[in-house]
């Protein structure tokens, strides 16, 4: 007869997990009355009731913070990679126009430590309510032998609504118009396997200093969310189109939204690069093309816009805080493609 081995011998200990989530129902707590359950159900029932639209069209959207999130639980920044998961998430899903309603959560982990799952669901809430949406649930396991004990795997789902004749997908983006840039964080969540690799060259560089705040702090700064300072924009008929930079720079994103027939060109003169990406750029011996290809440089989202629109949409972005500036144009082309002219200025 086999030796009797419980569930929770073998790794994992239900009686831990139902006190967890005991703990967090206080953080998942919603006035939002398009919710329409308790948290503890099987699935969460959203009303899809939405009166004041007259065609609504769910966005949907499933995203992960990457490599970023190990460097946050070894030096405890677990606040900070919340804000990253779902900030990054929302501003996939409002370049379309839309609103973010629902988002659901996944962690995965080897080990269910109380006390850390915890403070990253309410951390999530928290970057969720922020942001105007409901945490309405999701789902947390435990795999042991799968991932190592102390190891967390993150993911979040969003569904979004927008009108169907203000969806804003770049089909209205024409010959004449402007791009603008709109600053970034930082690195927001891209790049961080060259960066975990810088690290792991040269421990020391997470203590240097640029521009007086130390290169650990900058590289783990969240991924800025777009939406409080673009939605009243949505309803401008001068803003054509909206690209999130993330993996691929401005060339592997701008292009997602250009009509056919059309191109767009970036100087790069223009891109006010930040500090901590030359940093990286000396560090690493990366060329530009590697760099443009692998971080936003400073650009955190383009904006293509009607040229009419251009000071009104730059003043709008200054009242929240955001620099906002020019970097280029759309052109006739037949491959949808940007082009980049000019050096960027490190």
């Amino acid at each position: 007869m086999l030796k009797k081995i419980t569930y929770a011998a073998a790794g994992v200990d239900i009686s831990v997990a139902d006190k967890m989530k005991k703990g967090i129902a206080k953080d998942l707590e919603t006035t939002n009355p398009l919710v329409l359950n308790k948290i503890g159900a099987f699935s969460s029932l959203c009303d899809a009731a939405f009166p004041s639209y007259k065609h609504p069209v769910l966005v949907c959207k499933t995203e992960e913070p990457g490599s970023k999130q190990l460097l946050a639980f070894k030096y405890k920044r677990v606040r900070g990679i919340c804000y990253d998961l779902i900030n990054h998430l929302i501003n996939d899903v409002i370049v379309m126009g839309a609103t973010p309603l629902f988002i659901q959560d996944l962690i995965v982990c080897g080990k269910l430590e109380k006390d850390v799952v915890s403070d990253l669901v309410k951390y999530i809430a928290e970057a969720c309510k922020v942001q105007g949406c409901a945490l309405t649930g999701g789902e947390t396991s435990e795999q042991p032998n799968v991932l190592a004990a102390g190891t967390y795997v993150l993911g979040a789902s969003c569904i979004g609504v927008a009108e169907k004749e203000e969806i804003i997908d770049g089909s209205s983006i024409t010959e004449g118009d402007t791009v603008l840039a709109i600053e970034s964080s930082g690195p927001h969540t891209n790049g961080y396997t060259l960066i975990r690799a810088l690290i792991d060259q040269d421990n020391m560089i997470l203590d240097a200093e640029i521009g007086g705040r130390k290169f650990l702090d900058l590289i783990m700064e969240p991924h800025r969310c777009y939406f409080s300072a673009l939605k009243d924009l949505f309803k401008n008929p001068g803003l054509h189109g909206m690209a999130h930079i993330t993996g691929g720079g401005i060339q592997g994103n701008l292009n997602r939204i250009l009509p056919s027939g059309l191109d767009a060109v970036i100087d790069l003169s223009a891109i006010r690069v930040l500090p901590v990406f030359s940093f990286i750029r000396e560090k690493s011996g990366n060329d530009d093309a590697d760099m443009m290809r692998t971080f936003n440089l400073g650009v955190g989202m383009t904006i293509v816009v009607d040229k009419k629109a251009v000071g009104e949409v730059i003043d709008h972005l200054k009242k929240h805080n955001l620099a906002c500036y020019e970097i280029g144009n759309i052109v006739s082309g037949g491959s949808q493609s940007v082009r980049m002219e000019g050096k960027l200025k490190w």
